[in-house]
Order: structure tokens, then sequence, then C-alpha cells
């Protein structure tokens, strides 16, 4: 079991998001919690958004009010918990991070390879109008999906769910996956340089290489060979931050003079994901081809 909480702070991307997966068929309504109406899932997304906007117009000094969560089973922790046991759980899990009476929805994604669950909610306390607190998450985090462990005599299977995260040669959806990719990263504050976006890629098997004025989207190996016919990165709607038009680059262009302790914060987390990845094979900088002999088109 993997649960991410994701920093982004904004609750309207975090319920489009999900909301656009439901009406793209990637994903259903599947368990509310502690809304005014029954059946929320009934109305309109504006209704939905309007439930947690009410209460977090009585907080205008918070700024990041947003909650928004991953929930990654195995399909070992599937079989084991059964449906009954993962709303359960995910209610139980929203009560042990201090969320138990905020009015939360869960979507139920099946866009990749593996059946996920997104749960959005508000930080703002809807009874006292207060933020909740949210120190130290990730240990609570982790307790209960010890608890889990333990409870449901689950085994870790941490290789295979991370080998379920990487991109491979056969899977499927790809040009999805890659969006629903680059959405995930690009609501990671954390990741501030392209150089540490383009390291969260790799842990990936995914790399970007720029083709002619653009830019394409590789499939790689463990140690950076393309494995698959690469896909123009402007055919994506949603697009990996960094990777702007020549126009939007000049725009956006970092100023010269960058701010000493925000450079310090890009040195720790650039390190922390390379500690990360460590183990990787490395190759020398070369141009690589991919052997398509009906397109022709290599870099």
């Amino acid at each position: 079991m993997v649960i991410v909480i994701h920093q982004s702070g904004n609750t309207q991307n975090a319920l489009f998001y999900n909301e656009k997966k439901v009406e793209q068929k990637k994903a259903h309504f599947y368990k509310s919690g502690n809304t005014p109406t029954i059946n929320p899932f009934a109305g309109t997304k504006h209704d939905r958004l309007n439930i947690l906007k009410e209460i977090e117009e009585r907080n205008t000094r918070v700024k990041k009010k947003g909650l928004h969560i991953s929930v990654n089973p195995t399909v070992t922790d599937i079989v084991k918990l059964g449906d009954k046991g993962i709303r359960t759980e995910i209610e139980n899990f929203m009560e042990h991070m201090g969320y138990g009476n905020q009015p939360y929805f869960v979507y139920k994604h099946s866009d990749l390879d593996r059946t996920h669950f997104h749960i959005v909610s508000t930080r703002i306390d809807c009874e006292t109008g207060k933020k909740i607190k949210d120190n130290y998450e990730k240990e609570k985090t982790q307790r209960f999906i010890k608890s889990l462990e333990q409870k449901y005599d689950l085994t870790k299977e941490q290789n295979q769910v991370q080998s379920n995260l990487k991109f491979s040669a056969s899977g499927r959806n790809l040009k999805q996956n890659l969006e629903s990719l680059f959405y995930q990263l690009n609501q990671i504050e954390s990741i501030s340089t392209k150089q540490l976006y383009d390291k969260s890629l790799e842990l990936f098997n995914v790399e970007v290489r720029r083709s002619g004025r653009g830019h394409v989207v590789f499939i790689t190996d463990e140690i950076g060979n393309p494995i698959r016919y690469p896909i123009r990165l402007s055919e994506f709607k949603e697009r990996p931050r960094f990777y702007l038009s020549a126009k939007a680059e000049q725009e956006n262009k970092i100023p010269a003079m960058i701010d000493q302790f925000q450079l310090a914060q890009w040195t720790r987390d650039l390190n922390r994901l390379v500690e990360k990845s460590k183990g990787r094979k490395k190759e020398p900088n070369m141009k690589y081809k991919v052997k398509n002999r009906d397109r022709g088109m290599s870099l």
C-alpha cells in the first residue's frame, strides 16, 4: 500500500482533475463522507466544489487549503481488503489524519495499469474554521500503513509497487498515463527546477528531450535507452513544467539574481531525489536512435 498526500493546495484544481477523469470515463465516483446531502455525486462538480469552498471561505488567511490524497493498493491489498474493506480503511485513514469530520470525496481511478483512489477534501476545519494541524503527516501515514499490514496480514510489496509506477515497453494507455504523471509532478512544489523535474521523471523511466523546435517524450530502460517510439510534447494537454514554448520560456525566464536561501532549498531537494534513485546505472551522454523503419525518426 502506498499513500501519497499531494501538496497542491488548490481545492478546485484537485477536485476538477478527478472530475475530468470521471467525464473521460477513466474514473468513477466511489465514496463520500460527511457531506450535507446524502448523495453529493447526484449534483454537478460545482455543487461538490461549493461544499468545500463554503468551509474555506471562513478562513482567508490560509493559502494552501486543499487536501488531495492518492491511495495506491497492490493487487494483494485489494484482494485481502475487498471493496468493503477499502471503503472502511479510507474512512479510518481520514480519522487517523485528523480529517474524520471533514466532508470529502473519493474517486476510483482505472486510467493506469493498477486501480487506485483519490481523496479530495479541505484542510480548513468545518466546525472551527481553523486550519487542521498537518504536522508529521508522513510519519502518521506510515504508521497507518503499518497498522493495515498487521490488521490484514499484508506483505510488503514495495518493489512490486515501485515497478508498477514505472513505465515499460508493454504498458497500455501510454499517453493518458503520462499526462497523469505530469499532473502529479506538477503539483509537487518542492520540484522547483528543471533539473529536479528531470530527475523525478527518470524515476519513472521517462525522459523529455529536445527535437527540432519542440520536445518529445521517451520511455526508457533502466540505463536511459529508449524502448518505445516517442510522443511529441505538443500532443499532450497536461504538460510537464519547465518545458514550455520558446516564447513562454522567455517570458518565464528565471531572474539572474537568485536568492541564496532558495538555492539551498533546491540543492536539498535535489539531493533527496538523488538518494532515492541511487543504484541506477548511468551511461555517457550520447545520441540514441529509435529503430522504426516505417516512421524513420531518430534523435
